[in-house]
């Protein structure tokens, strides 16, 4: 009796009185939902023919909509496919191009280059350098002759995204080669007028330069030549008329000699004028 009467025994009662009701109840609910289930089915498989007209076209509409996904999802795969196939066949461009081929986002980072532009500016892998990094000190000469920074150059054609714009750089490699460069900036929008960044093209001008430096050279030196040429033919017509005039053999003899001697000293300087030419030809060729 004192069982029954103590706290621990009435908690455990009261546990397990609870336990066994809501068990109960569970059961009781399970039940009631199981009998809703079979009564709405047993309703839908009894629709009349005018209830039935009225389900078929949601299911007809979910079936058409289901399709147009299906649909919709493989266009956005052919899209995707699409433009992948566009930047490889662009990138193979680029990469093939014999001229260089910069890309320079907003903020000044080098975010594409070409094999031409690496050899030209001498870097394995210029990728993610800055411009100042990458141009270092060099200078960019434009027409109007505003000298200023390779790097100011781009970042101002990037700032004002005026068009394109040209300049000529006497550029030094990090190996010590000089190179004459010529660049053409082209501003890359998107269609909103948000600036996506700067494409450079680069190319090597050092070989035209040369060239053009011989040819100045070779001018002055034509020069040089002419006026020797005119200065000796002078003196040998003026020791041939003094020939003419003289009956002494003697001095006869003198301007014979000293005319030979003025002969041979145009037909060596004509000979390392003609060899000189001939390198420079050679050189053009090659170049």
């Amino acid at each position: 009796m004192k069982i029954l009467l103590s706290p621990t025994f009435v908690r455990l009662a009261t546990v397990l009185v609870s336990t066994l009701a809501a068990f109960v109840l569970a059961i009781v609910g399970v039940r009631w939902l199981r009998r809703r289930l079979v009564e709405s089915d047993d309703n839908l498989e009894n629709l009349g023919p005018d209830n039935a007209s009225a389900v078929y076209p949601y299911s007809a509409i979910i079936q058409q909509l289901k399709q147009q996904k299906f649909a919709l999802e493989n266009e956005q795969q052919a899209q995707r496919r699409r433009a992948k196939t566009s930047e490889h066949i662009t990138a193979s461009m680029i990469a093939h191009l014999p001229c260089g081929v910069l890309f320079v986002t907003p903020n000044g980072l080098v975010r594409q280059a070409n094999a031409a532009a690496r050899q030209m500016l001498g870097f394995a892998s210029p990728l993610g350098m800055s411009l100042t990094e990458l141009f270092r000190d060099a200078k960019a000469v434009s027409d109007s002759n505003n000298d200023s920074r390779v790097a100011e150059a781009f970042q101002g054609a990037l700032q004002s995204k005026a068009g394109t714009t040209n300049f000529e750089s006497s550029y030094l490699t990090p190996n010590g080669e000089e190179r004459l460069l010529k660049f053409t900036l082209i501003p890359m929008c998107a269609p909103t007028g948000e600036t996506l960044g700067m494409a450079s093209v680069v190319s090597d001008e050092s070989a035209s330069a040369d060239l053009r430096r011989a040819r100045v050279l070779l001018s002055e030196t034509s020069a040089e030549m002419a006026l020797e040429l005119r200065t000796s033919l002078a003196t040998i017509r003026e020791w041939t008329e003094q020939m003419g005039r003289t009956t002494d053999r003697e001095q006869t003899r003198s301007l014979a000699g000293d005319i030979s001697a003025e002969a041979g000293r145009l037909e060596k300087l004509v000979g390392g004028f003609l060899a000189g030419s001939r390198e420079d030809q050679a050189l053009g060729a090659g170049a």
